[in-house]
C-alpha cells in the first residue's frame, strides 16, 4: 500500500525531473518495460492505439515533449493516492491542466501511467 506522505515525496520528484528536462531522471521512476497511454501518443507519434510500451518506445515520444516549444514546466497542484497507485494532477505548459495516473509495482516503481488532458487554467 501507497501511503500519502510517500505519493507527496514521489511526485514532487517527478514533477522535479521533468522539470530538469533530464530524461534519464525522468526514466528512472520507470520499470524498462512500463506502458503508457496518452492521447498525445496518437498525435505525436502515429500510434492509433495511444500506448506505447518499453523504455526503448517511450523515450523518442518524452524527446519530443522536451523539445517542443514553448519549454515543458510542470506545477504540481495535488496528488492522490490510491493502493498502488497515485495520481499526479498538475499544470503543463499553456496552463493546460493534466492528471497522470501511475501505477506502482512492489519496488514503487511505475508500471503503467495513463495521461488525461484537460482545459486551460484560468
Amino acid at each position: 500500500m501507497i501511503d500519502s506522505a510517500w505519493s507527496q515525496e514521489f511526485a514532487r520528484e517527478w514533477i522535479a525531473a521533468w522539470n530538469t528536462h533530464d530524461l534519464e531522471r525522468i526514466l528512472s521512476h520507470y520499470t524498462d518495460d512500463f506502458e503508457m497511454s496518452s492521447p498525445l501518443i496518437i498525435e505525436r507519434m502515429q500510434e492509433p492505439t495511444g500506448k506505447l510500451k518499453g523504455k526503448d518506445q517511450i523515450r523518442p515520444y518524452w524527446q519530443k515533449g522536451l523539445a517542443a516549444l514553448p519549454p515543458l514546466k510542470f506545477e504540481l497542484l495535488d496528488v492522490y493516492t490510491g493502493v498502488d497507485s497515485i495520481v499526479i494532477y498538475y499544470r503543463s505548459i499553456n496552463r493546460k491542466m493534466v492528471c497522470e495516473a501511475l501505477f506502482f509495482n512492489k519496488q514503487r516503481q511505475v508500471v503503467r501511467g495513463v495521461a488525461h488532458y484537460g482545459g486551460t487554467a484560468e
